[in-house]
């Protein structure tokens, strides 16, 4: 009787170091499972379906989960693991590098224009709104889930050094304006279930496409209809190639996004990007810039080049705004004109 309990307590003892490293390895191999996904299909350049598109936002955090995991790896002596894990790691650090060209436009300067964008969260966030438009006397700004209250606030407050302006008039996130101190023609904008309002400015005797960005997010079920009004806006950057373009607003899409970077693929260039600061977040605001994703951008043609971008914190609103300075130089239409 004696010698078998022996014999089952040596067994367990030499059992549980086995388990242990069967459980690292496990753990690790769950890990490496959900990163593969999500960088697979970041390396197929396709944003897949949910929960995907909500987890390429976050891309550059997925470091964590594959570290841990890899350490995990080490801990379970699981050799293959180790590899996986180096190899996502890779991948990662890849894609986290800024994605697009930088390049100095060839013609003369034009003109400088500083321009706002900001998502107000149904209009919550305008009192915080009105004086940085004040104090940083931006040329054009967009506002993002702009309802009644935040339009009428905006022209009152405002109105006197932004005469001229484009909205869609809705309630709740489905209103939006854009103010500008150019003279604006409108157009019919971009359609979407909120709001993208858009317009000609006249700077300084140049004609400018102004078009604001606000497709619906890319939430449970919705993914379909997030990437086909992120189509729509592709499709108006697609369409006119010689007319100086700013299309800017809440995108609710990183550069992880294929669906983004189609859009950057007509052409255009992402002004945090070319000022330098193209991985700060701008959402959600209550964990930025510890954690968060930017998906609120100034998108520029090539006739524009960037000097700075800030991403200012304002209150009541769960995105950051961001301010940029760029400048329009000569176009390429008229600096070829002989």
């Amino acid at each position: 009787m004696a010698a078998t309990q022996y014999e089952t307590d040596r067994t367990d003892q030499e059992g549980r170091p086995g388990r242990r490293l069967k459980a690292r390895a496990w753990c690790a191999g769950v890990l490496f499972a959900g990163v593969s996904v999500v960088v697979g299909c970041r390396l197929a350049d396709s944003d897949g379906m949910t929960p995907v598109p909500q987890l390429l936002a976050f891309l550059p955090w997925l470091l964590v989960p594959t570290g841990l995991g890899l350490a995990l790896a080490l801990l379970g002596r699981w050799w293959f693991g180790v590899v996986w894990g180096m190899a996502a790691l890779g991948l990662l650090a890849w894609f986290i590098e800024p994605y697009g060209r930088v390049a100095e436009p060839a013609g003369a300067p034009v003109a400088h224009i500083r321009v706002l964008t900001s998502n107000v969260e149904f209009g919550r966030g305008t009192p915080a709104l009105v004086p940085v438009i004040r104090r940083e006397r931006p040329d054009i700004v967009f506002v993002e889930e702009c309802e009644y209250t935040c339009q009428d606030s905006l022209r009152r407050e405002v109105g006197g050094d932004y005469p001229y302006r484009r909205a869609v008039a809705a309630g709740s996130s489905k209103g939006s304006i854009i103010l500008s101190r150019y003279a604006l023609k409108g157009t019919d904008g971009v359609r979407g279930t909120m709001g993208m309002p858009g317009a000609l400015a006249d700077v300084r005797g140049h004609t400018v496409r102004l078009q604001l960005a606000h497709p619906m997010p890319p939430l449970a079920g919705q993914v379909a209809l997030w990437q086909r009004e992120l189509g729509r806006l592709r499709a108006f950057a697609a369409a006119d190639h010689r007319t100086p373009t700013v299309l800017a607003g809440d995108f609710n899409a990183s550069q992880d996004h294929a669906a983004f970077r189609r859009i950057l693929g007509t052409g255009l260039h992402d002004a945090a990007r070319l000022a330098g600061s193209d991985r700060t977040p701008s959402w959600p605001a209550r964990t930025t810039p510890t954690l968060g994703a930017q998906i609120d951008h100034v998108l520029v043609s090539e006739e524009f080049s960037a000097a700075h971008a800030r991403f200012l914190r304002l209150a009541d609103t769960d995105h950051r705004a961001l301010l940029v300075d760029v400048t329009m130089h000569m176009p390429r239409s008229t600096a070829t004109r002989p």
